[in-house]
């Protein structure tokens, strides 16, 4: 596997905006302290071009953003202050996830790839918001289906963070060749909700059993519906009992039980897969630093 690990721009945030950011260091000292994974696993992305990026989103808002023109209710719809050192981070998540996909579908009987950061769901083509600046995983899917059609005809996403992908279902939601997949709470993040493919709010509290059951009943049919030929996973652990903003009752073994189920679901069809991280809130680092550390333990375990 690969592990795409964009540098750590927390020192450019104001304090109160660094707890968050601390997984980004955290978890990959994790997984090599372990040996999950090794330093050749890992790799620093570069940018995508700009022309790739525009295939997704709006060239006025790109250039807005670049040069810090936001206005103050679209920095606070972000939920970031701006800062030159924002920006060079998220087009870096963007090359992580890119050159993520590029590896796992070069990979014989597909492979997988994983970004240490990512899962910026929240992103519209013009507008971001909620911690989401640029959508990674968006703009891997259209460099897929632009430089790799002939391979590539049809994408499945699978959002599994605790908040819909409302972003990501607004890009795709007039492009047949994206199928997106949202499984979230129901009362949660984002108040007005856009339309996924498929949507599965979900009540506050729903546990282990309830959550891994309609999972197990859901994927197969939605593989095979879509029949895909590359998968994006996005592997919030925002699903946590033990998340501030979650409302969701899973534990740590529901949510690697999850990933298992949808890993597994992507060996065992040879299709290759990019998964981005995604949210992660609880009060205790620990929690969230383990839960995503499971998402790469299930991947080294199947992929080697």
């Amino acid at each position: 596997m690969k592990i795409a690990f964009a540098p750590n721009y927390a020192h450019a945030l104001p304090p109160g905006h660094r707890f968050p950011m601390l997984k980004y260091e955290l978890l990959p000292e994790q997984l090599l302290r372990e040996g999950t994974a090794s330093e050749a696993d890992f790799f620093v992305p570069q940018p995508p071009p700009l022309a790739d990026i525009l295939r997704t989103h709006d060239a006025g808002y790109v250039e807005r953003l670049r040069r810090g023109q936001l206005t103050r209710p679209e920095e606070r719809a972000t939920g970031f202050p701006w800062s030159e050192a924002l920006f060079e981070r998220e087009i870096t998540i963007l090359g992580g996830t890119v050159a993520g996909a590029q590896y796992a579908l070069g990979q014989p009987g597909g492979g997988v790839a994983l970004n240490i950061a990512g899962g910026t769901h929240h992103a519209f083509r013009a507008r971001g918001e909620g911690f989401c600046l640029l959508n990674d995983q968006a703009v891997a899917a259209h460099w897929l289906l632009h430089h790799a059609s002939a391979h590539v005809r049809q994408i499945l996403i699978i959002d599994l963070d605790v908040h819909q992908g409302n972003g990501t279902a607004a890009i795709f939601q007039h492009e047949p060749r994206v199928s997106t997949f949202s499984m979230h709470g129901a009362r949660n993040f984002p108040a007005r909700k856009e339309q996924s493919d498929l949507d599965l709010p979900l009540p506050d509290g729903t546990d282990d059993a309830e959550y891994l059951a309609l999972l197990a009943d859901t994927l197969p049919r939605l593989f095979a519906t879509v029949q895909p030929d590359f998968v994006f996973y996005l592997a919030g652990v925002d699903v946590l009992a033990t998340d501030k903003l979650g409302h969701l009752a899973l534990s740590r073994t529901g949510c690697r039980r999850r990933d298992e189920l949808v890993l597994n679901a992507c060996r065992q069809r040879q299709l290759p897969l990019q998964i981005s991280m995604g949210g992660g809130y609880s009060e205790n680092i620990i929690d969230i630093v383990e839960a995503h550390a499971n998402t790469f333990r299930v991947a080294g375990d199947l992929w080697g």
